[in-house]
């Protein structure tokens, strides 16, 4: 009877969190978003200033750099901001053309720490009253079950060999 209300408790726990899942998607692709006009204007400001005086993104940069300790640090601040801006960018068009279950599927494309450490200090769980809250809850439910059902059944094994002996 007790292991049946555990297992029961972790299918309920395991719908709890993974109904989740839709929404704080939606949010984190919402942050990244905004992470990716901001980079946008940077990069933007950048190529603009570089074709002023004649020279490429790359040239730019490399000027950047020999113009002495300052310099040096900002090129290479930009070149980071550059391959971040590339790299989010690719994981807004990734996400934003994924439903949420797709979104499940390419969950390493959510994989920016600031900006999902952002996204859960602002994320507030609710109940999910969408078609995807409702299936990702039936997955959390089905896997809390099973995993608490095989960690019960690890559990009890070695007593099942006792009786099995004595008998």
């Amino acid at each position: 009877m007790l292991s049946r209300a555990l297992i029961l408790a972790g299918g309920l726990a395991g719908a709890a969190g993974l109904s989740q899942f839709p929404e704080f998607s939606q949010q984190y692709v919402q942050r990244l978003g905004g992470a990716v006009d901001e980079l946008h204007r940077f990069v933007t400001e950048l190529d603009a200033d570089a074709t002023e005086v004649g020279l490429t993104r790359s040239a730019a940069l490399a000027d950047l750099a020999q113009g002495g300790a300052m310099g040096a640090q900002r090129a290479e601040t930009m070149a980071g901001v550059i391959v971040r801006y590339e790299r989010l960018s690719a994981d807004l068009t990734a996400l934003r053309s994924a439903g949420p279950f797709t979104r499940a599927h390419r969950a390493r494309d959510l994989g920016d720490a600031e900006i999902a450490n952002a996204a859960w200090a602002e994320f507030k769980p609710a109940l999910p009253l969408t078609f995807e809250g409702a299936v990702f809850a039936g997955a959390g439910f089905l896997g809390g079950l099973g995993a608490i059902a095989a960690a019960l059944a690890l559990l009890k094994m070695p007593f099942r060999r006792r009786r099995a002996r004595s008998a």
